[in-house]
């Protein structure tokens, strides 16, 4: 397929996002599309950060966020490919602190939290598909007044104690988007008797060929970071002293990454190749065709993010209106979306205004990274669906042509 034609349309929609004043447009991005053997498009506009007016650059470095989580999903589909992981097991079998955790009940006159033992195990499977009974803070009342009122971590800390958080309700009866793969990856460290920065290193990243992406930056790595941003009530931004942090304590498997746009795709391009990379299967086949589908029960719906922090996150969803599921671990549109995306292509997001689609039905995934916060920025966020729009816009006009 010709998509030398694509460029001017992909451009205009990076051009329109980091022109113009403050309040709307975003400090710098990157946005890049795949087809199943090469990048067809790769764009950079507007600056690092703010304050020093550094480019932004194809090879920038993010802090990935919530779009590391399909990565470790990755990992642990693995071990069930080798024998190593029942999904149906209990997790506390390969992760045996995730056995302490109590339900929530709510919180006494007083203040202090109700506790009380899970009515079952949570399985791997659970945590996969997110119905295993964590959130987050940003996204969950009950998980802000534990931080508020009891210390509980935040994740970002990447610390242990952040993942001994209480459950919201018992395992498997609702879907709540939250700290459930940072715990899969936990599962992945029992198994292999390794930390997952070795296991993704050996096993994800080596037959990819990425070697730009890891839990802890290089110096070169550092030297390119993009700055997170925040966007201020009136609209304006301002960089802040945030990162997530090089060595930590746990490899959060849900969303402790650093990356460049370009090794991501090198990802995106093995579940369009059905788990093949350019050095070696990642996945098998019917692996893939298996981890794509929607794994979620009737009564287990994704619904909207509230954003109960709201200089983390706005109220955030993907397709108002539309039918979604969780597959492992990606979010799936079971109908076509507005942008043309087609019903069954999966994709998601990270915490500072990061997307990424895969649509293996016609080859091409993509991916627009920002770092702003709070999610589910209006322009970041809305200049995302327009790079989507644009590329399935120019999917149609090619093939009829």
């Amino acid at each position: 397929m010709d998509t030398n034609g694509w460029k001017p349309g992909f451009d205009a929609v990076l051009d329109g996002v980091t022109a113009g004043d403050a309040a709307g447009r975003v400090p710098g991005v990157v946005a890049m599309v795949t087809d199943r053997e090469a990048n067809v498009y790769e764009g950079a506009r507007g600056v690092r950060d703010m304050g020093t007016g550094a480019a932004m650059t194809t090879d920038t470095v993010f802090a990935i966020f919530s779009t590391t989580k399909a990565i470790g999903g990755t990992a642990v589909l693995q071990c069930v490919e080798e024998g190593l992981l029942d999904l149906d097991a209990p997790a506390k079998e390969y992760a045996p602190a995730i056995g302490e955790l109590q339900v929530l009940d709510g919180f006494d006159a007083d203040g202090t939290p109700r506790l009380r033992p899970p009515g079952s195990d949570i399985t791997t499977r659970q945590l996969m598909l997110h119905t295993a009974g964590f959130g987050y803070d940003f996204f969950n009342q009950n998980y802000l007044r534990m931080a508020s009122e009891h210390g509980q971590p935040s994740v970002v800390t990447a610390s242990h104690a952040s993942l001994m958080t209480p459950l919201l309700f018992d395992p498997g009866t609702r879907w709540e988007y939250g700290s459930n793969i940072d715990w899969a990856g936990q599962v992945v460290e029992g198994i292999r008797g390794r930390r997952l920065s070795e296991v993704l290193a050996e096993r994800v990243f080596a037959p990819l060929g990425i070697t730009d992406m890891a839990f802890t930056r290089t110096d070169d790595m550092k030297a390119r970071t993009a700055t997170v941003h925040a966007r201020n009530a009136d609209g304006s931004l301002t960089p802040l002293d945030f990162a997530l942090p090089d060595n930590p304590q746990i490899d959060m498997a849900g969303h402790g990454l650093y990356g460049t746009v370009g090794e991501y795709m090198k990802f995106i391009r093995m579940w369009l190749n059905d788990g093949m990379g350019p050095h070696g299967p990642v996945l098998r086949p019917e692996t893939v065709a298996m981890a794509v589908q929607n794994g979620l029960q009737p009564h287990q719906k994704v619904v909207m993010l509230p954003g109960v922090i709201p200089s983390l996150s706005n109220d955030a969803e993907f397709f108002p209106g539309l039918k979604k599921g969780w597959s492992y671990s990606f979010m799936v549109n079971e109908d076509e979306a507005p942008t043309g995306r087609p019903a069954g292509a999966i994709g998601w997001a990270g915490l500072a205004n990061l997307f990424y689609w895969i649509d293996r039905q016609n080859g091409f995934g993509g991916f627009w990274a920002t770092q702003i916060l709070p999610f589910g920025d209006p322009v970041s966020f809305g200049g995302y669906l327009d790079f989507e729009t644009a590329f399935y816009d120019r999917l149609r006009t090619t093939r009829a042509a």
